[in-house]
């Protein structure tokens, strides 16, 4: 089976990487080893976990060694790339594209910050036959666009190309057969804040708008697990064009009130703080992007993080935010249970969102989400991630989004 075919980038990217991850390394054993030293009174360097003296040198030594090399190899590298990019660039690789997806889920704030040639920049795309490719319908690219505008937005460390599998037929393609929809997909860096990818998406969906080759009659957002925090929030930023248009917005699997998982991690983050020995380790939970963090609770506005340690526990103070008036929205929520198993059915959830949240539901009335009771729909025996491709679910979509007939018909 072929493996990922990498772009010259990449190995730019990866030692870019590399570097960053070798001074980490360093930084949480010099903790340590300051960890010791103070227990035995010694004092330590003039920042927190930094050692002094000859020990401190050995380190600022190691630290200057590896960030010489990260320059060197920075600077070979710039003088390479234009002469590997004038090579024809290898095709589109499903792995390749997986990978990258799923390191910018858990290291995309860092990898944007460094301006890492890794990070994954926001864009429009149409998917045929696991390919995607730039979506630009003011280049003239377009062909048979309609009106109606499908927008598909993914999760967590996931792209455009996972929402069909291979050989089979998705959502998308059952809407824009049966409805008429044209499908565009998303593709973003989903470990930036939950927030900033909300305001880019709203920034294009307006482009989009306005330079749609046929005047749009409709968009609806159908969405993802974190897509549908990224779409609330888009809706938050809203620009007035798109914003006018906006009919439907449908939910997969979405953690509204936050993800179990998350919170985990946060009490890992306090129990590896919780003393002198393991404090320095804290460091690796604290790998995690900003927008793994976002889903502890499930922040979907600026204020929500601005000016707070997103590693320090404390209770949820999100401002609530409900869903959009007018526009026409709906919550599929999926089980790993039986329908005969009410309990084990709000227990288990679909492996990584519960229940309660993907429905909504929260036992402070200003933050439910208020879904119709006919615009919620209950996957049993469904994984999160099967929700992707679910024929219950694409039947479901079909129904709900299928315009109603007049008596004259």
């Amino acid at each position: 089976m072929a493996g990922p075919r990498f772009h010259p980038s990449d190995l730019q990217g990866l030692a870019q990487l590399a570097t960053q991850a070798t001074s980490g390394v360093a930084r949480i054993a010099e903790g340590v080893t300051q960890s010791v030293w103070g227990t035995l009174g010694f004092p330590g360097g003039p920042r927190e976990g930094q050692t002094r003296g000859l020990t401190g040198q050995v380190f600022r030594a190691i630290e200057g060694i590896n960030q010489l090399a990260g320059k060197g190899a920075q600077a070979v590298w710039g003088g390479l790339l234009p002469l590997l990019q004038t090579v024809e660039e290898p095709a589109q690789s499903f792995a390749r594209e997986a990978v990258l997806a799923a390191l910018n889920g858990v290291l995309g704030d860092r990898l944007h910050d460094s301006n890492n040639p890794l990070a994954t920049r926001m864009g429009l795309y149409r998917v045929q036959n696991q390919h995607s490719e730039p979506w630009l319908p003011w280049n003239g690219s377009v062909t048979a666009a309609s009106g109606r505008i499908l927008i598909l937005v993914h999760g967590l460390c996931m792209n455009e190309l996972q929402w069909t599998p291979s050989g089979q037929t998705g959502h998308a393609d059952a809407l824009a057969a049966q409805l008429g929809y044209t499908p565009i997909y998303v593709r973003y860096n989903t470990g930036l804040h939950i927030s900033q990818n909300g305001k880019g998406l709203s920034d294009l969906l307006e482009q989009l708008v306005c330079q749609w080759p046929v005047p749009v009659e409709e968009i609806t957002l159908l969405t993802h697990s974190m897509g549908g925090l990224a779409a609330r929030s888009a809706v938050q930023n809203a620009k007035p064009q798109w914003r006018a248009v906006l009919k439907n917005m449908i939910f997969l699997g979405t953690p509204h009130q936050g993800a179990p998982l998350e919170k985990a991690g946060n009490w890992v983050d306090t129990i590896l703080g919780s003393t002198p020995y393991s404090r320095p380790f804290a460091k690796l939970g604290q790998l995690r992007s900003a927008g793994i963090t976002d889903l502890r609770y499930g922040h979907v506005v600026q204020a929500d993080w601005q000016g707070h340690d997103r590693f320090h526990s404390k209770p949820d103070g999100r401002h609530a935010l409900p869903l959009p008036e007018g526009v026409a929205c709906y919550a599929v929520a999926a089980t790993l249970a039986a329908k005969r198993s009410p309990l084990s059915e709000r227990v288990l959830g679909d492996g990584l969102v519960p229940l309660p949240s993907a429905l909504g539901q929260h036992d402070e009335t200003v933050r439910q989400l208020k879904f119709a009771k006919d615009s919620v729909f209950v996957a049993y025996r469904t994984h999160h991630m099967q929700l992707l491709h679910s024929r219950e679910v694409t039947t479901k979509l079909l129904q709900w989004l299928t315009p109603p007939t007049t008596s004259g018909e």
